[in-house]
């Protein structure tokens, strides 16, 4: 055989080389991932790192002799130990609103995914309509209902709910109210989401089956709508943790949550190492709970 006819042979089993399409397609998927990384690095990962590393100054410096790092780990139990009740407070009053949604929200959800029919786009509306006031506003708008002179307050002294001199204003009543005004958006629009996807065929079988409008809630559609659940919880609770503006304009600082005392050390008593130290402190408490919620509700794919 020829030199040639070897050649030709071996050309002829050699695999094409892959295109240069096919390369760039393969790194399309990073070059698109390439803008958001690049904010998250600039304003995440760097503020976070400077936020740790200033969680370990000198607790003894301030602005005028200016912040040594010292290492100073021991800012963490210090920070805990002197502000434990405002990081348990901060849980519970954040739990409760939690529950609360769940529980104002679920069946506000349910309706507009399965009941609310042409009115559906107009009840999303007044849902996210919140939205289109500024926080505080909304906040502001809340400390003259509760009044001592409000009509609420007035409505449940006639009722006996509330002393002649009771009021809701100042209590850690007034701060869940409103930290679930607030909130209760975030709550809604996830559980609408997953419980407008639910087939309704698999609800129509359990019918088929003898299932009572009951026990298909509980057997059927509350199992089916676990992704939503967690979705909501987690989106009505980290944020509803962090939150210090609705103690701030409903409470005293007897109801003061973390934030509060984050706020402060920030911008008042300018502590900046303590309040590095409790806002890592808050954020290691959220994921932490968050973790265990997770894995206990058995929705780890929501992460």
């Amino acid at each position: 055989m020829s030199v040639a006819a070897i050649g030709a042979g071996v050309g002829a089993n050699t695999p094409p080389a892959p295109p240069r399409s096919g390369r760039r397609r393969r790194w399309l998927p990073y070059l698109l991932m390439l803008p958001a990384g690049l904010w998250l690095l600039v304003f995440f990962v760097i503020p976070l790192v400077q936020l740790g590393a200033t969680s370990l100054y000198d607790p003894s410096g301030s602005l005028t002799t200016g912040y040594a790092m010292t290492w100073s780990f021991g800012n963490y139990p210090a920070a805990l130990e002197a502000y434990r009740w405002h990081f348990l407070r901060s849980i519970g009053y954040a739990a409760a609103a939690t529950a609360i949604c769940l529980l104002l929200g679920y069946p506000l959800a349910y309706a507009i995914a399965h009941r609310a029919g042409r009115w559906r786009n107009l009840m999303l509306v007044g849902v996210i309509a919140p939205f289109f006031t500024s926080f505080l506003v909304r906040t502001l708008a809340w400390k003259t209902i509760l009044s001592d002179n409000g009509a609420v307050v007035e409505v449940l002294r006639a009722v006996h709910l509330l002393g002649a001199d009771g009021r809701l204003l100042a209590t850690p009543t007034a701060v869940i109210m409103g930290l679930v005004y607030n909130f209760l958006p975030f709550m809604v629009l996830p559980l609408y989401a997953n419980l407008e996807r639910l087939d309704r065929r698999v609800l129509e079988a359990a019918s088929d089956l003898y299932a009572g409008p009951v026990s298909t809630f509980f057997r059927v559609t509350l199992p089916l709508s676990m992704p939503g659940v967690v979705a909501g919880t987690l989106l009505t609770f980290i944020p509803a943790t962090g939150d210090y503006i609705n103690a701030e304009l409903l409470g005293t600082p007897r109801q003061y949550m973390i934030g509060n005392v984050i706020d402060s050390a920030f911008l008042v008593r300018l502590d900046y190492p303590q309040a590095a130290a409790l806002s890592f402190i808050l954020m290691a408490a959220i994921l932490a709970i968050v973790l265990v919620y997770v894995r206990r509700s058995g929705t780890e794919e929501v992460l």
